[in-house]
């Protein structure tokens, strides 16, 4: 097996953990012929989906008493958006991510790309990036605490997205008004602004239906906006209208 193949490796490692009762890092990182490291990302992982415990030097199955409801899967098309904004990854690029379960779809399809450099609000996010086999340089917003988009914000964020230049931001949308833009009812867009502002192409990532949800708050007006990524659920007046706004519009089919 590839040492690079991470989901059919992760799978090798539970279906071993099954017959054997306990795996060691050492052995399984001989027997998939990579690093240590890498093997305990792996396990990382898999313990934080709820798929076995650590222990010093290796890992044992979940007591089924701890056993939970599995998490929600993440819906296709929120897939199929996030494979089509990384296929408009720049090689070596340093992006920005912003909180969101769309964005965060995105991460997975990361590995496997070299010298990217990201910087996020998000612990969701940095946590998914840590992961990675092939972990970017990861750069952290600061600032404070906001429960309600699970993110950092203010001005300390805000201050520190200033002190750099991105190539990417890859951003989500509570809802798309076809006239002004994207919307939220969250009334701290301060962090959403100044991350356009020092990002040379701004990337939305929304599913069809949040377009028409006209929320109080503008986010990102058009003129903001170069790429909105959704999917093919969009009705072709809507595609003109946004078009019209001269936002390149990739809407991505489920599946492909």
């Amino acid at each position: 097996m590839s040492k690079r193949n991470t989901p059919q490796r992760r799978h090798a490692i539970l279906a071993l953990l099954a017959e054997q009762g306990e795996v060691q890092v050492e052995a399984l990182a001989r027997r998939f012929e990579t690093s240590e490291v890498t093997i305990r990302k792996d396990l990382a992982a898999l313990e934080s989906n709820g798929l076995l415990l650590r222990r010093y030097g290796g890992a044992v199955p979940v007591p089924q008493e701890l056993v939970a409801e599995p998490a929600p899967l993440i819906s296709p098309y929120k897939q199929a958006i996030a494979r089509a904004a990384a296929a408009c990854l720049r090689e070596h690029a340093r992006i920005l991510i912003d909180s969101g379960s769309t964005t965060a779809a995105l991460i997975p399809e990361l590995d496997r790309r070299p010298g990217l450099v990201v910087m996020t609000n998000s612990l969701e996010v940095a946590n998914a990036l840590r992961e990675l086999e092939q972990e970017p340089v990861l750069l952290m917003t600061g600032g404070t605490w906001d429960p309600h988009s699970e993110s950092f914000q203010g001005q300390v964020a805000e201050q520190v997205l200033r002190s750099y230049d991105f190539d990417q931001l890859f951003i989500g949308a509570d809802g798309i008004d076809l006239a002004r833009g994207t919307t939220t009812f969250n009334e701290l867009l301060g962090l959403s602004r100044v991350m356009a502002e020092v990002a040379r192409e701004v990337i939305v990532m929304a599913e069809a239906d949040k377009v028409g949800r006209r929320m109080p708050n503008l986010e990102l007006p058009w003129h903001s906006i170069h790429t909105l990524i959704t999917d093919e659920r969009l009705e072709a007046e809507a595609r003109a209208r946004i078009e019209a706004h001269g936002v390149r519009l990739i809407c991505v089919a489920v599946g492909a």
